[in-house]
């Protein structure tokens, strides 16, 4: 029986943050690359479902505009258009890298197939998707914006839509792949002695809820402190299913994670 993995690409590794529309592209082929690469080795015996982050191509815009906060201007459909058009050129790029190595990667567009009801994902239409899943494609998903039927329009993050998708297709694991090496004790940019959080569990998830911060640079979605919090949920909704927080930065790292090897790094969610 296949595996089939949620594998999330962070917008902080895929993009520089700090400046506008700026992909690492250095970055996303090698990615790719690590993907296909698994991707081969293990056959039919994988089944992958990847989504990304915006970087700062959509949480940019969207920070400008408001987007999370509904339509609150005159210029808020406007606003719209562009954090949709911009999430989506990022994703062109991933997409494109990942078909060049010959991932059979097929996007899905959140923003045409989602309806959200503030921070809630109220639809989603994923039969193509599995249809897509199901005949060895790789669904490629990302966050985008949502019309909203309390506020006109929203923001739906990567996460929530594979929280949507965990629940319907019952992974044994989601991966979120991002700049850090998992989660620290404190800021490991300000606090360099800060030790990493090697597992979460109900054991010590109090503890590390009242550590964890934002992430760095403008990040719409809630940071680090959301993306924990919701794998937390999810992995306590649905054992056995693990959820884990790794670096992609270092070459190798998510190939080792995807080929099923056993790891020393990354933090595990239980």
């Amino acid at each position: 029986m296949s595996e089939l993995i949620l594998l999330k690409l962070g917008g902080s590794v895929i993009t520089d943050k700090t400046k506008p529309f700026t992909a690492r592209m250095d970055v996303i082929e090698r990615l790719a690359q690590e993907i296909g690469n698994a991707f081969r080795e293990r056959g039919s015996d994988l089944q992958l479902i990847i989504g990304h982050g915006s970087g700062s191509f959509g949480h940019e815009v969207a920070a400008k505009y408001q987007t999370h906060k509904g339509a609150v201007s005159a210029e808020s459909w406007l606003g719209f258009a562009e954090v949709a058009h911009a999430a989506a050129e990022l994703n062109h790029l991933v997409v494109k890298a990942l078909r060049q190595v010959g991932v059979p990667a097929m996007r899905f567009q959140p923003s045409a197939s989602t309806r959200t009801r503030g921070e809630q994902l109220m639809y989603f239409e994923t039969f193509p998707l599995k249809e897509a899943l199901k005949n060895g494609l790789v669904p490629v998903v990302y966050g985008d914006v949502s019309v909203d039927a309390a506020q006109g329009m929203s923001i739906v993050s990567t996460e929530v839509l594979f929280d949507n998708l965990a629940r319907e297709l019952t992974p044994s694991r989601i991966i979120l792949a991002g700049q850090v090496d998992g989660v620290y004790e404190a800021d490991p940019t300000t606090n360099p002695d800060a030790e990493i959080i090697e597992d979460i569990d109900r054991g010590n998830w109090e503890e590390v809820e009242a550590v964890l911060g934002g992430s760095h640079g403008t990040d719409v979605t809630g940071g680090m402190f959301t993306k924990v919090r919701d794998m937390y949920r999810l992995t306590l909704a649905m054992p056995p299913m693990q959820a884990m927080i790794m670096s992609a930065e270092e070459p190798g790292n998510l190939e080792a994670v995807l080929k099923g090897q056993m790891v020393s790094f990354g933090t595990l969610i239980n």
